[in-house]
């Protein structure tokens, strides 16, 4: 799940990752702000104040902790269910805190496979960033930035890259020329659909190579 929450193009989204051949789970980590529609994005950004204060609420229902808690509960049941029971997992994550905090945190060493598309604020200054958990990390890691997103330039880039090999992280972080924060999901305003095609490209390609 990205931040507008899960909507159609969520479902799009992992109906196609299953016909990839893999068991697709689909969180909702605003669940605990109870019932809802997916915010107007669009509306938030022009400064609608009924659009703000209703994504204000879904975002402000979760955190890197209960995200955590989330994601275990999914692979719980996922475990418990009839049909599938994988031993290890993938984590195409929109957002790369959800991915690098509940993946080294909660079940290392089961994501076997992480990748980031157009995430931001990866490698910062702040206490809480995801940067630091790379030591944590046993996966192999994709990160795809946006050329046109202030939340990760090149020395962001540079420096993340760098944090990972130290890490003995085995990764690839990159920078996609032409794309913007956002670019993957098809109704988001900056959908590139050349550089979303990449996208699923590239995490198939991941996401075979390591565990099928």
């Amino acid at each position: 799940m990205d931040a507008p929450a899960i909507r159609p193009a969520m479902f799009e989204m992992g109906e196609r990752l299953a016909q990839a051949g893999y068991f697709v789970i689909l969180p909702d980590m605003f669940w605990r702000a109870g019932p809802y529609d997916p915010p107007d994005i669009k509306a938030a950004r022009a400064g609608d104040p009924e659009a703000v204060a209703i994504f204000q609420k879904l975002r402000g229902s979760t955190g890197a902790g209960r995200q955590m808690t989330t994601s275990r509960r999914a692979w719980t049941t996922c475990r418990n269910s009839p049909g599938p029971r994988p031993t290890k997992s993938g984590s195409p994550a929109t957002a790369w805190a959800a991915a690098s905090r509940c993946a080294p945190r909660t079940f290392p060493t089961r994501i076997a496979a992480m990748a980031s598309f157009h995430g931001g604020n990866m490698d910062t200054d702040d206490e809480k960033s995801p940067h630091r958990l790379a030591d944590r990390i046993q996966a192999k890691v994709l990160v795809a930035g946006a050329d046109q997103d202030s939340g990760f330039d090149e020395a962001q880039k540079d420096r993340l890259t760098a944090t990972l090999k130290a890490a003995g992280v085995d990764a690839e972080v990159s920078i996609w020329e032409g794309c913007r924060h956002g670019w993957v999901p098809t109704d988001m305003a900056v959908y590139n659909q050349d550089g979303a095609e990449r996208h699923w490209r590239e995490l198939v390609a991941l996401f075979d190579g390591v565990l099928k």
